[in-house]
């Protein structure tokens, strides 16, 4: 594993044109800046954060973070509506745009590089106003606690994580984020030291110290926030495939690990996916994300309560003005007919309650063998598409989160199967009902 490791850390270290490169970006992003903020009593300062600060940034993926330090004192609404001035007047020549986190940002792009300007509060640890107030305190602790051979193991598992599709903090990938990289480097000292302590990693474990109890599937702590726990805004799925593939890379070492590798597409399965398609008015990436992910949760359950079998399911958006839920169901089409469990006969009430109204209701009532009444219902949906068309029409306040039923009402389709699919869509609907390409090392 050593050879591996060491030809990936030589080819993640940013070549020195690249470096000259993202400084002169950088300072001129800070100053242009640096500028505007004289012109506000409320702002006291400025400062670079994130990867490029701590130099744990890779050559194709460096933003610019630089953090506008506000007063304590002044109100969010201050907060929000300078730090935007700020942001869209200091990089107007570079087609500013608004991003959301707890609290909406500027980014921009100067020559292919994100600059992001973010707001936070100069307050003391541990007194934060906001979720940004954490960052400065992250990039002094990295800094100071960070060898350079450490930052360099941070990119070798940025890459890998990259190449897994598990990095990235945003909602739509729910993955690792890069702080979460340094503070798992810091913690294990390397990169093949974590894969092996990841490797055998137990439910729960805590990495790092608290006294505070989570419930998730692993926890990492928060170095500078003992009460925070990092690993609660990643997926389980995504927790899953990192201890799956550093298990797999301690078996069997390869570069193969840090190439980018694709799911193995199944063409057996597209009938049973069905795919809901709308339009949506342009709002901010996170938002439209965060709201079809919770419409495509809510609309699984509904599937499951009229007695269609979800396997899977995803959402995808291009940001911009398509949206698309993906079930992958066990069936399209299901029996006409099911059976209804009713309680044991000897609830008398209970029991006379489900026996009258099923006679009333149900083709057949009968004693089961583990004594319970048993009721043979009609369903009223056997096809998927007809049911979810129906539900949507009538029922979009239950399944549809409040800032997608304008879109709705403007109109949507449901379908099965890739016949009117794009490519790059097809795509996107081909991991739910592919092999998951970071379980093809065990192959």
């Amino acid at each position: 594993m050593k050879q591996i490791i060491s030809k990936v850390s030589k080819s993640v270290i940013p070549p020195k044109t690249i470096r000259r490169s993202k400084e002169q970006i950088a300072e001129t992003a800070f100053n242009l800046v640096k500028k505007e903020i004289t012109k506000y009593s409320e702002v006291i300062g400025l400062e670079f954060g994130g990867s490029f600060a701590k130099d744990t940034w890779l050559s194709k993926e460096a933003d610019i973070d630089i953090f506008i330090k506000f007063k304590k004192n002044v109100s969010e609404e201050k907060f929000e509506k300078i730090s935007q001035e700020i942001g869209f007047n200091s990089l107007k020549k570079y087609s500013p745009y608004v991003r959301y986190s707890q609290h909406p940002y500027v980014e921009a792009k100067i020559k292919n590089t994100k600059i992001n300007i973010v707001p936070f509060y100069d307050v003391k640890i541990g007194e934060w106003k906001s979720a940004a107030d954490r960052s400065s305190f992250h990039t002094k602790f990295m800094k100071k606690s960070l060898t350079s051979k450490m930052k360099n193991e941070v990119r070798v598992l940025k890459t890998f994580l990259k190449s897994n599709g598990i990095y990235g903090a945003e909602i739509a990938k729910q993955g690792f984020s890069g702080y979460i990289s340094e503070v798992l480097i810091l913690e294990f000292g390397s990169f093949e030291n974590l894969v092996k302590s990841i490797s055998k990693i137990k439910e729960n474990q805590i990495i790092g110290k608290t006294s505070k109890s989570f419930d998730t599937s692993i926890v990492v702590i928060d170095p500078i926030d003992s009460n925070r726990n990092l690993a609660a805004a990643i997926s389980d799925e995504n927790i899953g495939k990192f201890i799956l593939i550093s298990r797999a890379l301690k078996e069997k070492p390869s570069l193969e690990f840090f190439k980018n590798k694709k799911s193995k597409i199944s063409n057996k399965f597209w009938n049973n996916l069905l795919v809901v398609k709308f339009d949506f008015r342009a709002r901010s990436p996170d938002i439209i994300w965060g709201q079809i992910k919770r419409a495509t949760s809510t609309l699984s359950t509904q599937l499951e309560l009229e007695g269609f079998t979800v396997f899977r399911s995803k959402s995808y958006t291009d940001q911009q003005k398509e949206a698309y839920l993906f079930f992958f169901l066990e069936s399209t089409k299901i029996s006409g007919i099911y059976q209804k469990t009713g309680p044991e006969f000897f609830r008398d009430d209970s029991t006379h309650s489900f026996i009258s109204k099923n006679l009333r209701n149900a083709d057949l009532v009968w004693v089961g063998n583990e004594r319970k009444i048993i009721a043979l219902e009609k369903r009223k949906h056997v096809d998927a598409v007809s049911f979810m068309k129906e539900f949507l029409k009538k029922n979009l306040q239950i399944g549809i989160p409040k800032g997608l039923q304008n879109d709705f009402r403007r109109g949507f389709k449901v379908f099965v199967g890739n016949k009117t699919l794009s490519k790059s869509i097809k795509e996107e609907a081909s991991e739910l009902i592919s092999v998951d390409g970071t379980l093809l090392y065990f192959n």
